[in-house]
């Protein structure tokens, strides 16, 4: 049968516009992570403890701005979180302590949560039809990596003709000439008859309650250890204990003369990797079920991470980690949050994404904040690095019991004759 909406909306097409800005920037923070600290003299902690309270605000502004989007209007959340972005990244360009860094880094988090997977995701799951849907939310979350390829370079490049605190401000530019997209962000109201009586309150409460609800909360939290410490520490791991590049080679021709670059370049290859993955997640989530899929790219994950740690780093297995971890970097978005339009329905599937993506979020300032006391500790990464191989396995683990049944209200009690 015909699908009742087109697989390219006018939704899809301006969600995937915001969501490569704000992810263009997002992952841009581990490329300031060696300029700002050699410029104050801070340790590493310091701002490795900035980036992860931004990945916990994020974390706690997903479900809010989620909630607020139901409640007020998606665009109108939109437009809260673009504002709350910029003015995050405009006041953190005027910090000078770390505890500056890290205030400001609370409204860069809450900003990435209004422009980012909870909302963005929700509009688009709604916009789009039943067919479409797991395919929409991999094209929708390859965008946000498409926004990983160019942020590290593009930020890269700026810090080579201006200071950081320049760039932060055109960063915050771009951040709000996303706005522009906001007129095509128009989505029906696909819920169903049921969905729609139904409290926010009530289906919480459901989920709440369900077990599955549960495992796929606590399996989320090893994919944000596992990516924020990647995004904050790699280009700054690599940088220092990478072999060197060797002069004459094709990364020398085409301009990676340095670890440095070698670090940003790795960050974009996983981006673009992701690309290819995410919509393979996608176009999988379709066919096959959603909990062996993320089961299954949560162990591989785990097999990659080991191999990478356990050989020699070089120019050549840096970029062989990149591609492998990219192909399975966010392919794990549009497969969780399918699962729980799948289980629990679209009406509310903003907040209950975003109480998911709470879970993603601790690790994340988990992975992000261990890295850089690790290092201050031990002049290395390499523990930080075996405990997110053992949070992988362990998510792997957890989604197999999973129940991928949709969820449906109780009957209601019998009156007594």
């Amino acid at each position: 049968m015909k699908s009742s909406t087109p697989l390219f909306t006018p939704v899809l097409i301006a969600g995937c516009a915001i969501m490569l800005v704000s992810f263009a920037v997002r992952a841009s923070f581990g490329v300031f992570q060696i300029p700002i600290a050699e410029e104050f003299g801070w340790l590493r902690a310091e701002f490795s403890l900035a980036i992860a309270i931004q990945n916990l605000a994020w974390g706690i502004g997903q479900p809010i701005f989620g909630a607020l989007a139901e409640r007020i209007g998606d665009r109108k959340a939109i437009v809260l979180g673009a504002v709350t972005y910029a003015a995050g990244l405009v006041l953190s360009s005027f910090a000078v302590t770390p505890e500056a860094h890290q205030l400001y880094e609370i409204l860069v988090g809450f900003g990435i949560a209004g422009t980012g997977f909870g909302v963005i995701l929700a509009v688009v799951g709604r916009a789009s039809s039943e067919e479409n849907r797991s395919m929409s939310l991999g094209i929708a979350t390859a965008a946000g990596s498409a926004g990983q390829v160019f942020g590290p370079p593009v930020a890269e490049a700026l810090l080579s003709v201006m200071d950081w605190q320049m760039v932060f401000v055109v960063f915050a530019g771009a951040v709000l000439a996303t706005l522009a997209f906001l007129p095509m962000m128009r989505s029906p109201a696909a819920a169903s008859r049921a969905e729609l009586e139904e409290s926010m309150g009530t289906v919480l409460g459901r989920a709440f309650r369900d077990p599955s609800f549960t495992l796929i909360f606590v399996g989320f939290f090893s994919c944000g250890y596992q990516l924020a410490f990647v995004t904050a520490h790699f280009p700054a791991f690599v940088t220092e204990m990478c072999g060197p590049i060797m002069a004459g080679g094709v990364l020398h021709s085409i301009g990676v003369t340095t670890t440095s670059a070698l670090g940003a370049m790795a960050i974009a290859v996983i981006g673009l990797a992701n690309i290819a993955g995410t919509l393979s997640a996608g176009w999988l989530g379709k066919r096959y079920s959603r909990k062996y899929l993320l089961a299954g790219i949560y162990a591989a994950r785990t097999v990659v991470a080991a191999v990478f740690i356990l050989v020699p780093m070089t120019p050549t297995s840096v970029l062989i980690f990149a591609a492998a971890m990219g192909s399975l970097w966010l392919a794990t978005v549009p497969l969780t949050s399918g699962l729980i339009a799948h289980i629990y329905g679209i009406r509310y599937m903003g907040t209950l994404y975003g109480i998911v993506f709470f879970s993603h979020q601790l690790g994340s300032f988990m992975g992000v904040w261990l890295g850089g006391r690790m290092y201050d500790l031990h002049g290395d990464y390499t523990l930080v690095w075996w405990i997110g191989v053992g949070v992988g396995a362990f998510s792997a683990l957890v989604h197999l019991p999973v129940r991928e049944r949709r969820s449906t209200p109780p009957p209601p009690l019998a009156m007594a004759s």
